[in-house]
């Protein structure tokens, strides 16, 4: 009896229908593609660097000419940038397959802690230990600096005003840009536009602009002259006597002419992002509540504004985060005289002023400590907010 026997086809298309031999789970590690990589991310890192202290110490050799420096930075930056992650991939790359794979997201990662690092987290480090030193920073002092500041009646006025500043400017500004949200959205289309473009609009004037125009809103001028102040304008016109505002520290009043400026910067950032929180809220919960019989009032109390609670106190968080550090306003008006100093003036004052490192770092080690237990209470919040979604 014959044998028939097959042999495999050898011909073009038997052999692109053959099933691919399965790929191994993990492939060796690539030394040269390594080392090119890591080769590639130094030399790249250094030209980068050299570059830009190139534009800062030696403009002359772009003709000193600030658009040219700007163009070349951003070609440099970018570019740099993306050669650098070039070489990082093929860096991560020439490790094991397995190893690789679970290392990438991290590695992409690295450039931006590593920013993080040095310019946030080192500066902070470095700052608490100069608070334990000298003035000059050359010497080991122990607590005398903290002893120095809280032994400093300026030192707890300033506290005190940053507890006003606290207690007032973000409540203020989270109710006024409710407000305007709330009555804005009762407009035409039109309408609000340009209501919210008003209002939006001092977002754009940088602090010390604010405290220029609302400088010229409280000037003075001695009695019997014409007072070009509009405040002191007003009050001359109905019969009263113009005040140095900044100088009246009674109540702290001075102080609290100084959180107008800062609410009203702040209203426009508020009611924007409250203002997209109503928009956000059903239509069919309003209409419920509506064909329930509820008023206006209570529609937004009892069904809005527990929808837009979330985005109220992150506002609130921010607005009081800034007012923490709020500096060019006290520094460009009064400079903290008449009891208006705040912590992060008095930190400028000590340092460059007084000559007095180890005390200003002391000032700003308890600012951090003010700031900390905030910063973890509003990441908490936005992590239970995104559990809840």
């Amino acid at each position: 009896m014959a044998v028939v026997t097959t042999t495999p086809s050898t011909s073009p298309g038997a052999a692109a229908a053959a099933p691919e031999p399965e790929r191994r789970a993990g492939s060796p590690a690539r030394p040269v593609r390594l080392l090119i990589g890591a080769v590639g991310m130094v030399v790249t890192a250094w030209l980068v660097c050299n570059i830009f202290l190139a534009f800062a110490y030696y403009p002359q050799w772009f003709a000193g000419s600030g658009i040219l420096i700007g163009l070349l930075g951003l070609i440099v930056g970018i570019g740099g940038s993306v050669v650098f992650f070039y070489f990082l991939n093929l860096c991560i790359e020439g490790f094991p397959s397995r190893f690789s794979e679970g290392l990438i997201p991290y590695a992409f990662l690295l450039p931006g802690f590593s920013l993080i690092a040095i310019l946030l987290l080192y500066p902070t480090v470095q700052t608490i230990v100069y608070s334990f030193a000298n003035k000059d920073s050359t010497a080991w002092v122990g607590l005398e600096n903290y002893q120095a500041i809280f032994g400093d009646a300026g030192f707890w006025s300033a506290l005190l005003n940053n507890l006003l500043w606290i207690l007032i400017v973000p409540i203020l500004t989270v109710a006024f840009g409710l407000a305007v949200a709330v009555l804005a959205d009762k407009l035409s289309a039109t309408g609000e536009r340009i209501a919210k473009s008003f209002i939006f609009l001092p977002m754009s004037i940088s602090f010390v602009g604010a405290a220029t125009i609302w400088g010229l809103i409280y000037a003075y001028n001695t009695p019997g002259s014409p007072q070009t102040g509009l405040l002191n304008a007003i009050v001359v016109a109905l019969g009263g006597e113009p005040h140095a505002w900044y100088q009246i520290d009674t109540a702290r009043l001075n102080s609290l002419l100084l959180m107008v400026i800062l609410i009203w910067l702040q209203t426009g950032f508020a009611m924007v992002l409250l203002s997209s929180a109503i928009k956000g809220v059903p239509e069919d919960t309003i209409e419920a509540g509506r064909m329930d019989g509820a008023s206006e009032g209570r529609i937004f109390w009892q069904i809005v504004f527990p929808q837009v609670r979330p985005t109220m106190l992150a506002v609130f968080i921010t607005v009081l985060i800034l007012v923490l550090k709020v500096f060019d306003i006290i520094y460009v008006t009064t400079n903290g005289r008449d009891s208006t100093d705040v912590i992060a003036n008095l930190f400028f004052r000590k340092l460059f002023v007084e000559q007095q490192a180890g005390q200003a770092s002391a000032v700003v080690v308890v600012l951090l400590i003010l700031v900390l237990p905030i910063l973890v209470y509003q990441v908490r919040s936005f992590r239970q907010q995104e559990a809840n979604r």
